[in-house]
């Protein structure tokens, strides 16, 4: 049983942690160009797999989840919304994940970026060729199912690449901004690549959407 205090507490909180009751669902964003737009790099049979089956899956899981955590907040039932934790992160992180990955993509994409994201990639890394190679070796670095992440760091105001472990959102759990993530989920992958990942790795830098990364830096600047 919560004491007063703390029962008072839990509360005041609720307006602070955002009007779920009121909150639209979340839903699964359209992708910006069709499942076999980026053949023959990543063909249409995985990409229509992850986008409405594996990214659909987050999205709906993530809205069971929030409803459980709105009940268990309104019941004061912090148990519970701790025990939902792990599910708030892997499914709200499997979201997010998704939604900035789907548009780092395109078929015009490929090539290297222009203008002041190269400038900090070269400054930070070297060239872009030393920062594509150390990208390629993180992400397939990655043990089991993660992602590969190019990311910001907003306090030393430079770019940064990290690994994430399944579906852990970068910047919940590092602090960078994420910028490029690479899928290395084998649903991402395996029907076309099987278990190789270098292979699918090599590929994937053909339809790279340089122009959003470099939306996402210059925005997180602001």
């Amino acid at each position: 049983m919560l004491s007063r205090a703390a029962y008072s507490t839990s509360r005041k909180l609720v307006p602070a942690l955002g009007s779920l009751g009121s909150r639209q669902k979340h839903k699964l964003p359209d992708l910006p160009y069709d499942y076999g737009a980026l053949e023959p790099h990543i063909n249409a049979q995985i990409m229509e797999l992850h986008h409405s089956k594996h990214h659909a899956a987050y999205v709906n899981n993530l809205n069971v989840t929030e409803e459980k955590y709105l009940d268990a907040l309104q019941k004061g039932d912090v148990t519970t919304q701790i025990a939902l934790q792990s599910a708030l992160k892997f499914n709200g992180g499997g979201h997010i994940n998704h939604s900035i990955f789907w548009t780092n993509l395109s078929p015009q994409g490929g090539g290297e970026p222009t203008g002041e994201l190269l400038e900090a990639i070269i400054r930070d890394f070297g060239s872009f060729a030393k920062f594509k190679e150390k990208m390629t070796a993180v992400s397939a670095g990655v043990q089991g199912s993660g992602w590969g992440w190019l990311g910001f760091n907003k306090e030393r105001g430079r770019l940064q690449i990290a690994a994430c472990s399944n579906q852990d959102p970068l910047q919940g759990t590092t602090g960078l901004i994420p910028l490029l993530g690479i899928d290395v989920w084998e649903h991402a992958y395996y029907l076309q690549y099987k278990n190789v990942r270098p292979d699918y790795l090599k590929a994937i830098w053909n339809v790279i959407n340089w122009k959003n990364v470099t939306e996402r830096y210059v925005a997180c600047q602001k």
